[in-house]
């Protein structure tokens, strides 16, 4: 997607959360791991964690590293903190969605069940059995971005989450229902950079993997 410039201003500069989806994992595109421990990235994920940690260390400066609680997002999150010459902090605001009795199971198997549908074209009214319901991880990571970038007032942070998370947050971001955030793509290691200006927010980029130094980002 097309990046967009934020507006300036003198007084009032924004601040600017990137959004970075883990790397990929051997997982990726063939079950819902959701919330299961002891998953890592592999070789792919790895190379393009220290890939996005090169390409905002172009940015001029990145005050804080947040990550949620995962190892896979834990290990994408530990180049771009060293880059960015910081301490990665994990933050349980940025977790997986919780799948419930879904997680594990292969996604093969899941797209044949008859809930599969709701998923994809209402997802606002779906609760995973014994697990979160889309709406409420919505109001988790809004509610989280809220409060960091609260704490980093016109400076630049970096967020790593998962790929539903994530697509809610930009949804929100630009005003999209949540029944229609499936449609946002969010790729692995890809960045999706949102602004905070004194009008709301404003959508820079979204599913990024290429240079991020047009943004701008003060």
């Amino acid at each position: 997607m097309a990046t967009r410039r934020a507006p300036r201003s003198s007084s009032t500069p924004p601040t600017t959360v990137l959004l970075v989806r883990h790397g990929k994992t051997a997982t990726t595109g063939v079950s819902l791991p959701g919330r299961t421990r002891g998953l890592h990235l592999d070789d792919t994920g790895r190379a393009q964690a220290e890939r996005a940690a090169a390409l905002i260390a172009e940015l001029p400066a990145v005050a804080a590293v947040y990550t949620s609680p995962l190892e896979r997002a834990r290990e994408t999150g530990a180049p771009i903190a060293r880059a960015a010459g910081v301490r990665p902090v994990v933050d349980k605001g940025l977790h997986e969605c919780d799948f419930g009795e879904w997680t594990g199971r292969p996604l093969k198997e899941l797209s044949k069940l008859p809930e599969w549908r709701t998923v994809q074209q209402a997802p606002s009214t779906f609760r995973f059995p014994g697990g979160e319901s889309f709406t409420e991880m919505q109001v988790r990571i809004v509610s989280t971005l809220d409060r960091l970038r609260a704490a980093h007032h016109g400076a630049t942070i970096v967020c790593v989450s998962h790929a539903d998370p994530i697509k809610s947050a930009v949804a929100h971001a630009v005003g999209t229902h949540l029944d229609l955030f499936q449609r946002i793509v969010i790729g692995t290691c890809s960045v999706s950079a949102i602004a905070w200006t004194p009008g709301g927010p404003v959508a820079l980029s979204v599913n990024t993997t290429g240079s991020l130094t047009e943004l701008m980002l003060s």
